[in-house]
């Protein structure tokens, strides 16, 4: 491989139908979020209701993460994401199913259909989530894994902007009928692209050991390794301090005075950052104190959210946002890549639910944090707030994780 290919990992077949495959599960995922969303209060025109959608999704899939990390280590992870794929699939389609048939159906009677189709959904992304971040070093070797990893948060970026937006366009024009049918073909294509990929032999592991010995080594493995857990706890707290995120239709509707439009291109924002930082990153990879730069950019962030909460101006406030995700996206490049590198094949699963458990609590009790001291503290003191303690957790983090201020790629990859 050449010195600092950016296309290093594209070279190789494999990863990139892996790459395509996980761009069209995304816009599948995110095109599902949005029609449903819009269906499920053109039904009931309850907002809680949407609030429930998410709620459903949310707990089987934390709920099932630890056993699936399990069974992402003791069982072909090819074949397990074939399997979640295939599920994902049958919930597009039974969700188009349900459409086609709704003028037969009460509306207590469809709204059960649905949400019992999303907890089902839920449990596939529970499952593919650790499944998937383990079958990627067996698809790339350990050279070409940090451009494999700047190249797949790229393409999520996208897919997941293109997946909103997609979703809006398809449900406007042809309602829930042609979104979720264009959702399944997505899906589709996604199965299609993961059988095309060869699968990689069983992880080398004692079959005597029994789950529930298993997923405690997992859990002793993630919290005694100061460099995992204290990466993991730094990306936790600064989503959980910095979720302004969620606060943003008030800020444009009552701060900044830009309306719904306004509010659509501050969410954007954050996700243009990251897509161009992520792109550099496959062109630049990083090397020496990836540790320091570590916790300098999460400081950043919690910075970047305390200047947004104090912003009067749109076009700085969208500036900003465009900073913290460009700040947030090597933050979490450099947990995935450390987390990769630090974990033994046979334990990349559990260790990937462990994670994955953190950063779907943080997302969700984020939001519940950021809303609760809005309205407890007024709107700009919360967010200003939310930044300051994100800085607070770098200090400590500083203070109280060495290994990690010394941590090195050129040690791990060189």
């Amino acid at each position: 491989m050449e010195q600092n290919d950016a296309y290093a990992a594209l070279r190789i077949p494999d990863y990139r139908r892996y790459l395509a495959m996980r761009l069209m599960t995304t816009l599948t995922v995110q095109v599902m979020s949005v029609s449903v969303g819009y269906y499920v209060y053109e039904l009931t025109n309850d907002p809680l209701m949407l609030g429930f959608i998410g709620l459903t999704e949310a707990v089987p899939a934390i709920g099932i993460s630890l056993w699936a990390g399990h069974l992402a280590d003791k069982h072909n992870r090819r074949n397990m994401l074939v399997g979640c794929i295939l599920l994902l699939l049958m919930c597009s389609l039974a969700l188009w199913m349900v459409v086609l048939g709704s003028d037969y159906l009460s509306k207590p009677v469809l709204l059960l259909f649905l949400y019992s189709i999303i907890f089902i959904t839920g449990i596939a992304r529970g499952i593919f989530s650790p499944t998937n971040f383990a079958f990627l070093p067996q698809i790339v070797d350990r050279e070409r894994l940090q451009n494999a990893i700047s190249w797949n948060s790229s393409s999520w970026e996208v897919a997941s902007i293109t997946g909103l937006g997609m979703g809006g366009l398809l449900y406007g024009f042809g309602g829930a009928n042609l979104a979720f049918g264009c959702m399944s073909v997505f899906c589709g294509i996604a199965l299609a692209l993961i059988l095309q990929i060869a699968p990689r032999p069983l992880p080398v592991m004692d079959h005597t050991e029994t789950a529930v010995v298993r997923i405690k080594a997992g859990l002793q493995f993630v919290f005694s390794n100061q460099l995992i857990i204290t990466t993991t706890a730094l990306d936790l707290f600064a989503v959980f301090f910095g979720g302004a995120v969620a606060l943003i239709p008030v800020f444009a509707k009552d701060i900044l005075n830009v309306g719904p439009e306004g509010a659509g291109m501050l969410r954007a924002a954050m996700s243009v950052g990251a897509i161009s930082m992520a792109i550099f990153l496959a062109h630049r990879p990083l090397g020496k104190s990836a540790g320091k730069l570590m916790l300098a950019c999460v400081a950043g962030f919690g910075l970047c959210i305390v200047c947004f909460g104090l912003s009067k101006n749109f076009y700085l406030s969208f500036a900003i946002l465009v900073l913290a995700g460009m700040f947030d996206e090597v933050s979490v490049f450099i947990r995935s890549a450390l987390v990769q590198f630090q974990t033994p094949d046979s334990m990349k699963g559990r260790v990937s639910s462990v994670n994955s458990i953190f950063i779907t609590s943080s997302n969700e009790l984020g939001a519940f944090e950021s809303g609760l001291a809005a309205r407890a503290m007024g709107t700009v003191p919360s967010v200003v707030f939310g930044g300051l303690m994100t800085l607070g957790v770098v200090a400590i983090a500083w203070w109280r994780a060495p290994k990690l201020r010394r941590y090195d790629f050129e040690k791990v990859t060189g």
